[in-house]
């Protein structure tokens, strides 16, 4: 097994990692009965392709012999009612200054070795992602 997920209760859940035991919660979104206080599940798919690109992106990053260290991605999810469902992922990554100077060749291998991470090729043909690559832009 990877995880649990124990219903508290409120709308809330506890997620456990099995292997480390981490945990965190979650909670209904506000605009669907719930306080908004944690990430929601939704809020959960559309970080984890975030989390997804830059991890591998870091993998090979480090093959290549540098690394990926404060690059971040801001997320924004957008649903779409009827039925109620993730339309839409928006990721923006900001790229320190530091890595914007290096190789065209090495952008776009950092690029495609996100556009290909696991939770990317496992999101449905009709959740629209965008992505702004930032400093390394195409």
């Amino acid at each position: 097994m990877t995880s649990t997920v124990v219903y508290n209760g409120g709308l809330r859940t506890t997620c456990t990692h099995l292997r480390s035991g981490s945990s965190f919660e979650t909670d209904a979104p506000t605009d669907n009965n719930g306080k908004g206080e944690r990430f929601s599940p939704t809020d959960l798919m559309a970080t984890s392709l975030a989390t997804c690109m830059v991890t591998v992106m870091a993998i090979k990053a480090r093959a290549m012999g540098f690394d990926l260290n404060d690059v971040k991605i801001e997320v924004l999810k957008i649903m779409k009612a009827d039925p109620r469902r993730v339309g839409g992922i928006e990721l923006t990554f900001h790229i320190p200054d530091a890595l914007k100077g290096i190789d065209e060749k090495t952008k776009a291998i950092m690029r495609n070795t996100g556009n290909t991470c696991p939770v990317q090729l496992s999101i449905h043909p009709d959740i629209e992602v965008k992505v702004d690559w930032g400093g390394w832009g195409i």
